[in-house]
């Protein structure tokens, strides 16, 4: 039995309207003298690259930017930006964009630390040491990548995305400024949003830290449930389900992007010290098929497994409705979460995305596989329980 727990986040959090001004004194007290920011093509359309650049120079910083970033990015989009990178030879990566660019920029930031393959670190606690430095910046509010020890790629040769955890990633400073998220389209706000609340229920209802099945020899950067995990879960579900709807439904509701802003966060800050659990073990091959974004995956999936995971989880269901709205009942909280994933537009069967039925049993045997993940489930599961849940939802 564990009797102890700890809390990991991001060196410093910089939160707030036109926080992202403030990017170039924050790189030059980290001695920065040439930074990459590794973004894509629509926010540098959209000229949200460009108040990054701007101040960053204003700063005295010599500044590039990789621009080839792509949802849910594959190895090969990582292995273009550490070659850029590593004829700039930054001293400083900047993650610009959804978790997709924060992830590139992590990623890249460890490969010029330590050299080596992808594939080396794949997996929990893989990293040696500290990685380059790091500042990352979101612009939608969902993955809560801005604060976590988590890149999730996805390898195409397998068809699978993959973690890799340390809490060596976690950046040196987060700068979430909600006002970058005002451009954000509105079903990348819902599947962002959608992606956020299933952080924070997945962290809210995992394993208790004291039980967390944690081999003898193994390290993991997930813990379990323990209190300042609670106190963050608690608070994101209220502004999620606050202020999601309202997000979507208009873009400018500036009061609406800073509560998801901060419910996005504050789940990051949860689930990647506590752990995520099956809806993720279940999206991952899922989205590695089907390319559905994470959010809307994990968005589907999500009812489905807090159905499975009802017995085991009665008194926080219950906590889960009042925080969503409802009466107190622990049924209620999947009602709750059906009624936002159906008003925001997330679709609600697996062939919607195009899933085939005789992919399901391919699928729960390799979310079972995803052992780092699957022992923060609050209740046992089988592949036969898994595949249960994917039928539900096909």
């Amino acid at each position: 039995m564990r009797t102890t727990w700890n809390f990991h986040s991001a060196g410093q959090l910089l939160f707030g309207r036109e926080a992202v001004s403030q990017i170039g004194d924050l790189a030059r007290r980290l001695g920065t003298r040439r930074a990459l920011i590794v973004t894509d093509a629509v926010l540098e359309k959209a000229g949200t690259l460009s108040k990054v650049h701007e101040p960053l120079r204003a700063g005295g910083v010599e500044v590039d930017a990789f621009t080839g970033g792509e949802p849910e990015p594959s190895f090969r989009a990582a292995e273009k930006c550490l070659a850029q990178a590593k004829q700039f030879q930054p001293d400083l990566l900047v993650g610009l964009g959804g978790g997709s660019n924060m992830d590139l920029a992590k990623i890249t930031a460890t490969l010029l630390a330590h050299g080596g393959a992808i594939r080396d670190y794949v997996g929990d606690d893989k990293i040696p040491g500290p990685i380059a430095p790091l500042i990352c910046v979101p612009t939608t509010s969902g993955t809560g990548s801005e604060v976590s020890g988590a890149s999730v790629l996805t390898d195409s040769d397998n068809k699978i995305k993959v973690g890799v955890l340390s809490n060596y990633l976690r950046p040196r400073v987060a700068v979430v400024d909600p006002l970058l998220t005002v451009s954000c389209p509105p079903k990348v706000t819902a599947d962002s949003g959608i992606d956020a609340l299933t952080h924070a229920i997945e962290a809210f209802t995992a394993v208790d830290n004291a039980e967390f099945p944690l081999p003898a020899g193994e390290r993991s950067v997930y813990q379990g449930r323990h209190p300042f995990g609670d106190m963050m879960a608690e608070k994101a579900i209220a502004l999620i389900g606050q202020f999601l709807r309202r997000a979507v439904a208009d873009g400018n509701d500036l009061d609406a992007r800073a509560g998801m802003a901060l419910g996005a966060t504050l789940a990051g800050l949860a689930f990647s010290n506590v752990g995520v659990a099956a809806v993720h073990a279940l999206e991952y091959p899922v989205g590695g098929a089907v390319h559905c974004s994470h959010g809307a995956g994990n968005g589907l999936l999500l009812p489905f497994v807090m159905r499975f995971n009802l017995p085991a989880r009665r008194k926080e269901f219950a906590r889960i409705a009042e925080l969503l709205g409802e009466k107190p009942e622990p049924e209620l909280a999947i009602v709750a979460v059906e009624k936002l994933r159906d008003a925001i537009g997330i679709p609600k069967r697996l062939r919607d995305f195009g899933v085939k039925h005789e992919q399901l049993r391919q699928f729960a045997e390799k979310a079972f596989g995803i052992k780092r993940i699957m022992r923060v489930n609050p209740r046992a599961v089988t592949v036969e329980d898994l595949e249960v849940i994917l039928q539900a939802a096909f």
